[in-house]
């Protein structure tokens, strides 16, 4: 054999273990306060002690140089634990910059292009000393945003974003933002244009992800979110400001050739490390889990793994002030959790599952504007919500219907009945921010309050949407609206026909727990008519 040859096939055969043999790439770094704002370390930059670092599993401080150092665990995001009093830069992409991704060996070739492969250098975290807020905190909660194509990426835009920033007038929109799954609808190759949308909002924004956000060629449910986590960053994490600690889950177990390929669950490294980490918090600290797949089960199936739940609900028992935010549902829902569920802390606990942005999945006829209806199956009007954490932990919660200004509810009812009648005919007001206990009550021409039911019934707006869809020989929409399902936030109240001709108007108030007395009105008319 040439000596030549013999050269390079000795070479191409000890590749291998040269590449084995190459030092770990360098998973370590330091925190420091950046004064001069240029994103570096440099003098005059103060390094930060006992900040906490993770790569979702191990959890670390900075020592007294602000430096940390992780184990190396290849397919990993490390990022640091935002502390209250701080801020991170915001990067190119709109986000805040607090978190790389480990991808030293390449990883699964997958559709959307998963995490690239890279040997990234040691990183330094940049943290920039934030004026503190006077009054409570504002954030904004995003649930399915779950755009499929670029038109409903400009949907969201025109729908959600442009009224916020037109609202904020320059200013952020908010202190801090929340999406809580489902950004797109399985085309991921979406997210640049919808984190343009957000980034218009000028508000650091944390994801969750959403079984829509899944790479659905990937093998395993461990790189079932690489091009998510590319985009965005850990699939769990948590983040601090002073009135509260967020910790964002990734709760969708993906299930590749089962059915159904998905159910709500956590994986054994989020155990771990959430038990970590809330060990470094005081009991009485004010927590909000944010995720995506509801913690409840929907009615005869397990949708959310009860072991899991059971397990995760042990981790919170001991503190006293825990809200759960969840999407996925496309309703607008409250949930109270007790013993049933596993649940054994000293009072229920309140999960919000919080109405979509894209509503019924962008469905509808459109407006003037060319913006779809969007109802959701409860007849809940597309939007977000927002919330409101005061410095002693207690919050507020309301829901904001897109183009629909400050409406808290909506009322349907006959324009015409015949005088005499047999009163069955009903009035129906959807209270969006309805719950088991909210009182709601109706007035007829200015008389006395008497209470309207609550009843696990359809919108019968939304029904009458429904029959509009079936009848017509053409598409009113692109997509038609979802079919309509029983809500938790209606009540009814029969309309009295023993009043004289003519019009009658009602007034319908309700108590909501956070806004107090919102109304709304409307009428109907009496007519006589002969057989």
């Amino acid at each position: 054999m040439p000596a030549r040859i013999h050269i390079l096939l000795c070479l191409a055969l000890c590749l291998p273990a040269l590449a084995q043999a190459l030092p770990p790439p360098c998973n370590g770094g330091r925190v420091f306060e950046d004064r001069d704002g240029d994103g570096r370390f440099s003098r005059g930059d103060r390094p930060l002690p006992g900040i906490l670092v993770s790569d979702g599993l191990e959890l670390v401080r900075s020592d007294e140089r602000g430096e940390y150092a992780l184990h190396w665990r290849d397919g990993r995001t490390t990022f640091v634990i935002k502390p209250a009093g701080y801020a991170f830069p915001t990067g190119e992409d709109g986000l805040p910059v607090f978190w790389r991704n480990q991808q030293y060996r390449a990883g699964p070739p997958l559709k959307f292009g998963g995490i690239p492969g890279a040997s990234p250098a040691c990183r330094d975290f940049a943290l920039i000393r934030a004026k503190a807020g006077r009054g409570p905190l504002d954030v904004l909660v995003f649930a399915d945003p779950q755009a499929k194509t670029a038109a409903q990426v400009a949907y969201y835009d025109r729908d959600i974003i442009t009224p916020l920033v037109a609202e904020a007038q320059g200013r952020p929109a908010a202190a801090l933002g929340l999406t809580l799954g489902d950004i797109a609808n399985d085309d991921l190759s979406l997210y640049p244009g919808l984190k343009a949308a957000t980034a218009r909002l000028r508000t650091p924004w944390l994801h969750a992800a959403g079984n829509h956000d899944l790479d659905f060629d990937a093998a395993t449910d461990e790189d079932s979110l690489r091009s998510f986590r590319h985009a965005f960053g850990p699939d769990t994490f948590a983040w601090e400001e002073a009135q509260a600690s967020f910790i964002v889950l990734d709760d969708v177990i993906y299930r590749p050739g089962q059915r159904p390929a998905y159910i709500g669950g956590l994986r054994e490294d989020q155990f771990t490390w959430l038990a970590a980490y809330l060990d470094t918090l005081p009991r009485d600290r004010r927590l909000v889990i944010a995720a995506h797949i509801p913690f409840f089960d929907e009615p005869g199936r397990e949708t959310f793994r009860r072991a899991d739940r059971e397990r995760l609900f042990a981790l919170l028992a001991p503190f006293t002030r825990v809200l759960l935010l969840s999407g996925h549902g496309h309703v607008q829902r409250h949930h109270y959790h007790d013993a049933d569920d596993g649940w054994h802390g000293a009072s229920p606990l309140h999960e919000y599952n919080v109405g979509a942005a894209c509503g019924g999945y962008w469905g509808g006829a459109p407006d003037a504007e060319g913006l779809p209806d969007a109802r959701m199956s409860d007849g809940t009007p597309n939007g977000y919500a927002r919330l409101g954490i005061a410095r002693d932990g207690g919050y507020s919660l309301r829901w904001h219907a897109a183009r629909a200004g400050d409406e808290a509810m909506s009322l349907h009812a006959p324009r015409v009945l015949r005088r005499g009648h047999w009163p069955g005919v009903g009035l129906f007001a959807n209270v969006y921010m309805g719950q088991a206990d909210t009182r709601v009550e109706v007035r007829i021409d200015g008389g006395d309050w008497r209470p309207m039911q609550r009843v696990d019934a359809p919108d019968p707006a939304l029904v009458a949407e429904n029959v509009l869809d079936d009848l017509s020989t053409t598409l009113r929409g692109f997509d038609r609206l979802p079919e309509a399902e029983a809500s938790t936030h209606l009540w009814r109240f029969n309309l009295p026909t023993d009043l004289p001709a003519g019009p009658h108007a009602f007034e319908v108030r309700a108590f909501d727990r956070w806004r107090g007395e919102i109304r709304a009105t409307g009428s109907y008319r009496l007519v006589d008519a002969a057989e």
